[in-house]
């Protein structure tokens, strides 16, 4: 197991560039198992994620073959479409597999989704959707068993906005027998990628990033080629890092509109944005001030950049209410950035966040993805030598995150436990 020691209170200064998306990658790897033949998708980060999603794939009967920042799946001999609780305890993204083996095979044994301990992440809606396209769900032993001759197209409802919901079911409705609706369906760039790369299938798909998806079924679709947006929640991440640091960053090969929420709230605190030719120049204060934030489904503030945000607000002027809408556990950071003398009180969804000058190094436990890239953000700004514990959260969505820092002029090095 490794962990990261970073000594932070360098102003951090140079270029980046961003990786691709893993919740982008991740449901397009899924969406190769809806056609027969080889698939190539490009611009994949080399994450832990990326390669459990490949193993899954193989168990399947595909081939599955990754080499610098490229995927190619041949899905010709798929012949057991059962996701085992082996694969599936680490990454709940894997759940994404039951609405192509679904839809191409007619049946399903895929066991319950686990992943990052953020909170419940119930897939119901999921379940409810393959049940009103005319599936026959059961739940056995921790397994969800889906049977079903042909799904046919359906209207769906969800209750809240869910991303991997609202992916599952497009994928299925993709080759199901008519038209189906996805009414409250979420909006992120993540799903609009995954509409785009459908349709480079074949498929026949309307409204992907607004409320209601319109999807067509059609008889067959082809193998894709596919090259994945970069990572807006990286992008978020680095621009926190040259605000905590007063840094000067160029941030190459993002795509800004994914992230006017947090841009804006960021502007509010004091950071400057330039765009250049590469991309876009991050300008951190000598010390930020402090906002509110409320975590909102897209287009709103994402909940994936809550912690990081947290960091910065740290080391504010002035007082921060951070409030969290999306999961209801996704505070586990807040104990972690106290022991860096944080002054953070939480009351049920509700962090108030008083800032203090400076952060002190200590020893830190990652608990989760998010929460881990915090921990980053905070120790880059913190006076002395921080360890951060348990890492392998941090591996599975940021890609060489110490030797992008390191570019940067950071001091921080990984080592073995």
């Amino acid at each position: 197991m490794d962990k990261l020691i970073i000594r932070g209170g360098k102003r951090l200064k140079g270029e980046v560039e961003i990786s691709g998306a893993k919740n982008a990658a991740l449901p397009v790897i899924a969406s190769s198992l809806l056609a027969s033949g080889t698939s190539t998708i490009t611009r994949v980060p080399n994450l832990k994620d990326v390669h459990t999603i490949g193993k899954l794939l193989t168990y399947f009967g595909s081939k599955f073959n990754y080499e610098k920042n490229q995927v190619i799946i041949n899905t010709e001999k798929v012949n057991n479409p059962e996701a085992p609780y082996e694969f599936v305890r680490t990454m709940r993204a894997s759940v994404l597999v039951l609405g192509p083996l679904l839809a191409r095979f007619g049946r399903a044994r895929v066991s319950l989704p686990g992943g990052c301990a953020i909170g419940a992440r119930p897939i119901n809606l999921h379940l409810m959707g393959f049940e009103k396209m005319g599936a026959k769900i059961e739940l056995e032993s921790g397994y969800v068993i889906a049977k079903v001759k042909k799904l046919k197209g359906a209207s769906i409802y969800f209750d809240i906005p869910t991303v991997t919901g609202t992916e599952n079911l497009m994928m299925a409705a993709s080759l199901a027998k008519g038209k189906t609706l996805l009414e409250n369906a979420a909006r992120e760039p993540e799903v609009i990628d995954l509409a785009n790369a459908l349709i480079s299938m074949g498929a026949k798909i309307k409204g992907a990033g607004e409320s209601i998806i319109e999807i067509e079924g059609v008889d067959e679709l082809k193998p894709i080629s596919y090259s994945i947006i970069p990572d807006r929640i990286e992008t978020g991440t680095f621009m926190t890092i040259a605000g905590i640091t007063g840094g000067n960053i160029i941030i190459k090969g993002c795509r800004i509109e994914h992230l006017d929420a947090v841009i804006m709230k960021l502007q509010e605190v004091g950071l400057v944005f330039e765009h250049v030719s590469e991309g876009i120049r991050v300008i951190g204060p000598s010390r930020p001030t402090s906002t509110d934030v409320k975590t909102m489904p897209y287009p709103g503030f994402p909940t994936d950049m809550q912690a990081q945000f947290m960091a910065l607000m740290s080391i504010a002027e002035g007082t921060s209410i951070i409030k969290e809408t999306i999961f209801e556990n996704r505070f586990m950071h807040v104990a972690e950035l106290r022991r860096m003398g944080a002054n953070i009180t939480v009351e049920g969804g509700t962090a108030t966040v008083r800032g203090v000058r400076r952060l002190k190094c200590a020893p830190l436990m990652a608990t989760d993805l998010r929460a881990s890239a915090s921990l980053v953000v905070a120790a880059l700004a913190a006076e002395g030598e921080t360890s951060i514990h348990r890492i392998y959260h941090l591996d599975r969505g940021y890609e060489k995150m110490e030797e992008k820092l390191k570019k940067l002029g950071a001091d921080v090095r990984r080592v073995k436990e």
